[in-house]
């Protein structure tokens, strides 16, 4: 499977489950721009265009809400804090790095994103920590795999890492940690 299968079996699962969070997801309404970007994530884009301004769909654990790519590329530009340097994709590092991506935000800061630096892990899913302005390790190896892991959780109500799905009474998706 890929990438837009698993992120239709999300929709389903919320569609179904956590309406209130799936009815702030929007298409795409747009023609995207030609991007540099690895295929999974032009794919993505092609059928996600994000949620509206202020609106929160934590669907990613603990606590993201997936960006679309208008708002990735306005987000990243106002992360950046260090120059690019020669580190491999994956590789700890501090400061927010010019070749990443963001895919979600928290509200507060943290982002997820696509690290496009060269290597092996290129389009790995990282984790910046605002707070802390450093990333420690690759959260998934790919957007394909985030996304399968995401969509089997919902289904199984099974754990991503250290979180479980949880809907609460407004039919809202949210991620308990533990």
């Amino acid at each position: 499977m890929g990438v837009i299968e698993h992120w239709n079996r999300i929709l389903a699962w919320l569609a179904e489950h956590a309406p209130a969070t799936r009815a702030v997801l929007r298409p795409r309404y747009d023609a995207l721009p030609e991007l540099r970007v690895p295929i999974d994530l032009q794919l993505w884009w092609s059928v996600y265009g994000g949620t509206e301004e202020g609106l929160f769909a934590e669907i990613l654990p603990p606590f993201y809400t997936p960006l679309g790519a208008d708002r990735a590329f306005v987000l990243r530009d106002t992360h950046q804090s260090k120059p690019a340097d020669g580190s491999e994709a994956g590789a700890p590092t501090a400061g927010f790095h010019p070749e990443w991506l963001p895919i979600a935000f928290d509200g507060t800061g943290d982002v997820l994103a696509i690290d496009l630096r060269p290597g092996v892990l290129r389009g790995c899913v990282v984790e910046w920590d605002r707070e802390r302005s450093e990333m420690i390790k690759p959260e998934f190896t790919s957007l394909v795999e985030m996304f399968d892991q995401v969509a089997t959780a919902l289904e199984t109500r099974s754990a991503v890492g250290h979180c479980f799905p949880m809907v609460n009474s407004a039919g809202e998706l949210g991620w308990r940690t533990c």
